[in-house]
């Protein structure tokens, strides 16, 4: 064989799926198009902007959906790159909440000093990021998705740039989130190391049938990093210290992305991780998820208590959140079906998280336009003056509590089903864990409630009739329904996050 037929096919072009890459092809046009729109038109490409992202987020799904209506697994780039049922039920729940954030920034974007068409476009790169980590099957692509994430994320928390706050949080945000990647990418440099592939596929081979060379501390050493690198992202404990500061002072619509779909992402990205290449290291995976599920529903529920103010409270209801999605991974190398089960409960609670927690700062946003404050006072008898905010922020805390019949009883119940289900020891003591966690959870979430119904409005409140901007209401039916439904009918929601990504492994 000649040289340049040598040549010729190092460069034959692999084959490509292009339904398979539509939903990310399409959100791709379209962030390109609000790029050349803002280019040629400057400030009439403005009004524009948030129309077009919408339209672009509403578009995504429907290869999305004619992706799961074909049904059939897509493998691209030697298995580096794979639409199934799961990437699939991850990516909607990213362009919906996506769309959901897009709502709730119209008017605060519109109305502040801010470039409206550079926010979306920055909204929409980080989108197309997790629509990459959900079907991501390999190490680089998996680090390239994050940063395609990460990287726009860091700007929109520091986009309001005249407010020290915002400077701040963008700062503490993007300094914790290099170190976090330089951590996570170590580690993968050292499973790569330690396996010779960057496949998922090809480190689970490696891991279930090490061969006499395979250092199998190094792969120990590189799972332990690559669990710390990603316990930052989605702030567990005691890697959330970036989280409160940073919810607070950013923006309040990129504080509720931050706190629904980047950590879905980190969520995606760990499962993928843990089912498709690690799933034969349970010795070492589920030992640290028991630690950091513990550590982080504890913790982040105690100094929720103590907090004042209702962005920061959230934040550390979201590192207790946090704890209880990592619960089921605790106990998923058990056997195969409890993995299947673990997996299954934690989609669940994916779903059911996004709704509930973008339609409490849905509220916020909206009170926050007439006291410019998200502090617990400020809802003092909020129910006198604007009754269907206060039902909606009851609705959405009482889910969060977990109390039935709200989406949120179904979304922990899943996960103490996940843990108990082994009958293994440290499934019960963990169950047990979230059960007083939960409790625990339930004190500063009713004492919202009561602020809004019992407590009346402070001296010299305004105390007149709140009115809501239109897409701050649609945002708030959507979630509110959604949070309703995921309760009323949970079999609905079990139906779409009954997955399994161990045919990876297993075959």
């Amino acid at each position: 064989m000649t040289a340049d037929v040598v040549n010729m096919i190092a460069f034959v072009r692999p084959p490509i799926d292009w339904h398979a890459l539509a939903p990310e092809l399409t959100l791709l046009g379209f962030g390109a198009l609000l790029t050349l729109i803002d280019i040629a038109w400057l400030n009439r490409a403005r009004a524009a902007s948030v129309g077009l992202a919408s339209i672009g987020l509403l578009a995504v799904m429907v290869p999305i959906l004619t992706l799961a209506t074909d049904g059939a697994d897509r493998e691209l780039f030697g298995g580096a790159y794979v639409v199934d049922n799961y990437a699939l039920i991850m990516k909607a729940i990213f362009v919906l909440a996506g769309y959901v954030v897009v709502l709730l920034s119209t008017n605060y974007i519109a109305e502040g000093d801010y470039w409206e068409s550079e926010y979306y476009q920055m909204l929409l790169s980080a989108v197309l990021g997790m629509l990459v980590m959900a079907s991501a099957r390999d190490l680089v692509t998996i680090f390239v998705a994050l940063e395609l994430l990460s990287i726009p994320a860091y700007l929109m928390a520091a986009w309001r740039k005249r407010d020290l706050r915002s400077n701040e949080a963008g700062l503490k945000y993007y300094l914790m989130g290099v170190f976090a990647s330089a951590v996570l990418l170590y580690g993968l440099s050292l499973l790569y190391g330690a396996t010779g592939t960057t496949l998922l596929s090809g480190i689970a081979d490696a891991v279930a049938s090490p061969a006499v060379t395979t250092p199998m501390a190094v792969v120990t050493l590189g799972i332990v990093f690559v669990v710390v690198g990603f316990g930052f992202k989605v702030s567990a404990f005691p890697f959330h210290t970036w989280a409160p500061d940073t919810y607070e002072g950013a923006p309040t619509p990129v504080t509720a992305f931050l706190s629904v779909a980047s950590k879905a992402a980190g969520f995606v990205a760990l499962l993928s991780l843990v089912y498709v290449g690690f799933w034969g290291r349970s010795d070492v995976y589920q030992p640290l998820m028991w630690a950091l599920a513990a550590a982080s529903m504890t913790a982040g529920n105690l100094m929720a208590l103590r907090q004042r103010n209702l962005v920061r409270l959230l934040a550390y209801s979201g590192v207790a959140q946090a704890g209880y999605m990592l619960a089921p991974l605790a106990v998923a190398g058990e056997s195969v079906a409890t993995g299947d089960d673990a997996l299954a409960a934690v989609v669940t609670y994916l779903a059911i998280y996004a709704a509930m927690n973008l339609g409490a700062f849905a509220v916020i946003i909206a009170v926050a336009r007439r006291t410019a404050s998200a502090e617990l006072d400020s809802y003092r008898g909020l129910f006198s003056y604007a009754p269907g905010l206060a039902v909606a922020m009851t609705i959405f805390l009482m889910a969060l509590a977990g109390i039935p019949p709200l989406g949120g009883w179904f979304a922990k119940f899943e996960i103490v089903l996940a843990l108990l289900s082994p009958g293994t020891a440290w499934g019960v003591a963990l169950g047990v864990v979230v059960a007083v966690n939960s409790v625990i959870a339930l004190y500063y979430y009713a004492r919202i409630a009561s602020y809004m119904w019992v407590e009346t409005p402070v001296d010299g409140a305004d105390t007149s009739r709140l009115t809501v901007p239109t897409s701050i209401s649609a945002a708030l039916v959507l979630t509110g329904a959604a949070t309703l439904a995921f309760g009323i009918a949970p079999q609905w929601v079990g139906r779409f996050t009954d997955v399994s990504l161990l045919t990876s492994v297993l075959g």
